[in-house]
């Protein structure tokens, strides 16, 4: 049986170039004929079925969905067993539904896919010719690949814009600490630039799954423009965070619950994590500067900020004191010493240079 729950994603791959419920539907609207498909089979399609005649499990092909659209009626398909259940249903699902949607097979589609859990499939038969996937989570619509391509293009550019921004306020924060200058609208520039960023690419990510294996070279470029994003917003936050975070606990928790246009508003994403007001001081704990060591034990990293509480006081530590944490040693706090200098001298050159 079909599994009545897909997250938005899944279905979306399941509707990508190549893939047979693809190229059914591309000739479906080639013929111009329309469809209506329920994908998926078992008592809750039979409650909202009748008429039509069962094709015993007939495999499934986009050639014999496309011939089979030809009749009146729906068509109930099994992808996941790869078999045509039934055709030319009469599909009956509840009118108490309520629907956004005007033409009477989409309608139908709708209220079909929210009362079965299953994805359904609505091929229009005259005018402009397009399709439209229904689910209980939402809508979409297949699009041509020369339209998504150039949609992921543009998705990739405000990736790649609000990158450049992101490092920036990185860059930014990183002197302002040597300096001892920040304010917590300094630190919610970088959580709201990673914030979006994130967003886009999740949307990216859906674009990249519609177009199946034609996003190979998008995926790529996605994944170099994101990478390490997340980790060092993360970092951020448990500097700033009045209480340390418990281990495990996301920024981005918190920031999902938020309204998206929120996302905008500096002050508003200020309340929503619990920073405080906008221009008040702040300092950090010193977890990003300290992630940078090469090969530090995350066990032993949590212990030196427990040890010193600050950036600042970390920054002032000597080998002595560094060697005094348990898990150290001399060598390791001698490795821990010479990288604190290297990020201590980075912040005064840029500064010095900004």
């Amino acid at each position: 049986m079909t599994p009545a729950s897909s997250t938005p994603i899944e279905l979306v791959r399941r509707f990508a170039p190549g893939t047979p419920l693809r190229t059914a539907a591309e000739l479906v609207m080639s013929q111009g004929t329309g469809a209506l498909v329920i994908i998926g089979s078992g008592p809750s399609v039979e409650s909202v079925s009748t008429g039509g005649f069962m094709l015993n499990d007939a495999t499934f092909t986009a050639q014999r969905l496309a011939e089979l659209a030809k009749m009146d009626g729906g068509i109930v398909v099994d992808d996941v067993t790869g078999k045509i259940i039934a055709a030319n249903v009469h599909f009956m699902p509840d009118p108490s539904i309520e629907t956004a949607e005007t033409g009477t097979r989409f309608r139908t589609a709708e209220r079909l896919a929210t009362q079965t859990g299953f994805p359904v499939l609505a091929v229009s038969e005259e005018g402009h010719l397009y399709a439209i996937v229904f689910s209980r989570m939402g809508r979409f619509a297949l699009q041509s690949v020369t339209d998504l391509l150039g949609e992921a293009n543009q998705r990739l550019q405000s990736i790649e814009r609000l990158r450049h921004q992101f490092d920036d306020s990185v860059a930014r924060l990183s002197r302002y600490e040597a300096d001892d200058l920040v304010s917590t609208r300094d630190v919610v520039g970088v959580l709201q630039r990673a914030a979006v960023i994130r967003r886009l690419a999740r949307a990216l990510d859906t674009i990249a799954a519609e177009l199946g294996d034609s996003a190979t070279l998008i995926s790529l470029q996605a994944s170099d423009l994101i990478h390490g994003v997340e980790e060092i917003a993360e970092l951020v936050n448990i500097d700033y965070q009045p209480r340390k975070p418990r281990r495990g606990s996301s920024v981005f928790k918190k920031i999902d619950m938020m309204d998206p246009d929120d996302l905008y508003d500096a002050e508003a994403l200020a309340e929503a994590l619990g920073l405080g007001p906008l221009d008040a001081h702040v300092q950090p704990r010193g977890a990003r500067a300290i992630a940078g060591v090469p090969r530090l034990p995350e066990s032993v990293a949590d212990a030196i900020l427990r040890k010193f509480g600050s950036y600042e006081r970390l920054l002032n530590a000597t080998v002595g004191d560094l060697a005094k944490v348990e898990g150290v040693g001399r060598t390791r706090a001698q490795t821990i010493r010479g990288y604190l200098n290297e990020v201590s001298d980075a912040g005064v050159k840029s500064d010095s240079s900004s």
